[in-house]
């Protein structure tokens, strides 16, 4: 059986058709590289032990604008069950340490924090 000419310049990268999707997907990674490439305004940190849960946070980009953050972390009672705890919080550039979260009941912490910020101008 003889090959298809088409489907031989598709994907021999012989044809048009192969330069737009390379350029195409290309276009697709540079466009993902840069915010993985971009650092985080907000830097935080939480601890859940002895029946309480704290989570600190810092601004520490200086020239990035103060940012809104929202919060969730999974955290085990006392009592042995899971609660999920939510808020949110706004932080100015230079802010450091700033407590954004204390509970009580806790005795240890079932996930890391979760927290997602987004500047605002």
């Amino acid at each position: 059986m003889g090959q298809n000419p088409r489907w031989t310049s598709l994907f021999c990268g012989k044809g048009k058709t192969m330069n737009r999707l390379k350029t195409t997907l290309l276009a697709i990674l540079i466009g993902y590289a840069f915010p993985v490439a971009a650092k985080d305004a907000v830097s935080c940190g939480g601890a859940a032990m002895l029946g309480g849960a704290q989570l600190n946070c810092s601004h520490v980009q200086r020239k990035a604008p103060p940012q809104f953050c929202t919060f969730s972390w999974a955290l085990h009672t006392m009592t042995g069950e899971q609660k999920i705890v939510e808020g949110s919080f706004s932080l100015p550039p230079g802010a450091s340490n700033v407590q954004v979260y204390q509970g009580s009941g806790f005795d240890s912490a079932l996930s890391n924090p979760i927290v997602i910020c987004r500047g605002s101008h």
